[in-house]
């Protein structure tokens, strides 16, 4: 089954010009013509194609022709190349045979089916089984590096070089090729570590600074250090695809873990640099409690400028979700005083000013709270967008699931899977008006190894077949359902 997401988009309007005559000089040799780069400019454009002519949304992906070679496994790799797939480039998975992604058993909720955990990080891929440890199976693996542009990984450090595919190899049978990997920490003392989603949240910054203060490091529900860091490892892939037009070179990529998780917590290192000039007024910690040497868990607040706290709302006492974010945003301050029935408080000195009220938040918290504890929190919501006043509800996986507008924009998909059935996934987050997205079933384990080797890499059914009998591909022709070849 697919599911294609369409942005309503139309083409800009194309003007008549009039165009001057333009007197042509006469063309050098070809092979002394040299470009020279401009004396004003040392940078070096990417020649432009002429605007092409076919309707928008059907002039084809993003990265078509991009070929990827995919090493990974679990999530923050598979995160990467899923996304790199639904913009379009056609993303070879390789796995070991009858065993394949660990995560194709894991967590398994339907018998004898790929899990969801799997299916749901592998949409629009081919699978390729392969033993890389097999002499033939090796010159597969080399041949496949010398047709493809990318080849991404997140092996445990070391693996790939034992593998006999160092970066000086890979550059040696295809010196375009882009070799991208997802490593748990950078150059240092800690690189030769495996880690995991909640590791890198740990090592990140992010456990130290979420959860309320009197209480332990909490890990946050959103998997910012697998898929996090695979949706940096993404773009640094689409950055170096770029460079190559320029330099005809391939290049390594790394987005190790610690650093993804760094990168999304910077707000907190900004904190940590304010706290030489005193406190975080804008914390909960302020004015009563005490700040320490390191940025402290904040529980609710708003990590911006603008206060902001979770606030209950009619029902919460049956419902966990019946919750509603609200910020006291200064702009619309006034409107904020008068929904809640408080208009005194807008020129009263100790609530008229932002800096007044910093020290009285928790006050003005309890008192908008007994406002929401009112009304339901979509209630709550629909009013106070009326008046501008920033907030959003506490929307459950549930809820979120069943959101007609996520399931319009693409956002939620169904997926028929031919031995699951229909599930629910996430689509790709990005929408482009030129490029748009389907989501695809997950392949199941070696479902294109044949196609793979006849159409990309040429091999005859007798090759093939001689290469099944040697167990370099598997013992195991794994047929295609019918819904798959259409």
């Amino acid at each position: 089954m697919r599911t294609r997401t369409r942005i309503g988009s139309k083409p800009p309007v194309r003007r008549p010009t009039t165009k001057k005559p333009v007197r042509k000089a006469a063309k050098a040799p070809a092979a002394k013509r040299v470009a020279k780069p401009s004396p004003k400019s040392t940078v070096t454009r990417v020649a432009t194609a002429r605007p092409i002519t076919k309707s928008w949304g059907e002039a084809g992906k993003a990265l078509d022709g991009v070929r990827i070679l995919d090493f990974t496994h679990v999530q923050s790799g598979p995160t990467c190349t899923q996304l790199l797939a639904w913009m379009g480039a056609d993303v070879i998975k390789v796995e070991r045979p009858g065993i394949g992604d660990i995560t194709r058993g894991q967590l398994r909720d339907v018998p004898n089916a790929d899990s969801l955990y799997f299916t749901m990080l592998n949409h629009n891929k081919r699978s390729i089984t392969l033993d890389t440890k097999h002499a033939k199976g090796r010159e597969i693996l080399e041949a496949l590096v010398k047709v493809c542009d990318v080849l991404v990984e997140n092996f445990a450090p070391g693996v790939l070089d034992r593998m006999g595919l160092t970066f000086e190899r890979i550059h040696q049978l295809n010196p375009r090729m882009v070799v991208a990997s997802v490593k748990g920490f950078g150059p240092g003392p800690y690189e030769d570590c495996k880690v995991y989603e909640n590791v890198a949240q740990c090592a990140g910054g992010a456990a130290s600074t979420t959860g309320f203060d009197d209480g332990p490091p909490l890990v946050t529900g959103a998997q910012i250090g697998d898929s996090g860091t695979g949706l940096h490892l993404a773009l640094g892939i689409v950055c170096a695809l770029y460079q190559r037009h320029r330099t005809g070179r391939g290049q390594k990529v790394l987005a190790a873990m610690q650093d993804g998780v760094l990168n999304l917590c910077r707000v907190k290192l900004r904190d940590q640099q304010r706290l030489a000039a005193g406190a975080l007024k804008e914390y909960p910690q302020y004015p009563h409690g005490k700040f320490g040497a390191a940025v402290p868990r904040s529980g609710n607040a708003s990590g911006g400028g603008q206060p902001g706290w979770i606030l209950k709302c009619k029902g919460w006492e049956t419902d966990p979700n019946a919750y509603i974010y609200f910020i006291t945003q200064a702009p619309v301050w006034g409107e904020i005083c008068k929904v809640i029935g408080k208009e005194e408080w807008i020129t009263h000195p100790d609530y008229a000013t932002p800096e007044a009220r910093l020290p009285r938040l928790k006050h003005i918290f309890d008192t908008v709270e007994q406002w929401t504890m009112t009304k339901d929190k979509f209630e709550a919501m629909d009013i106070l967008n009326k008046y501008d006043i920033p907030c959003g509800p506490i929307l459950s996986m549930e809820e979120l699931a069943s959101e007609p507008s996520l399931r319009a924009s693409g956002t939620v998909v169904e997926v028929d899977h031919p031995t699951r059935g229909k599930y629910l996934s996430v689509g790709n987050p990005i929408k482009m008006s030129d490029s748009l997205s389907e989501v695809k079933r997950s392949p199941l384990l070696g479902e294109h190894t044949e196609e793979i080797l006849q159409k990309v890499l040429g091999f005859s059914a007798k090759q093939i077949a001689e290469l099944r009998s040697s167990g370099a591909i598997g013992g195991i022709d794994v047929k295609r359902p019918k819904e798959a070849a259409a």
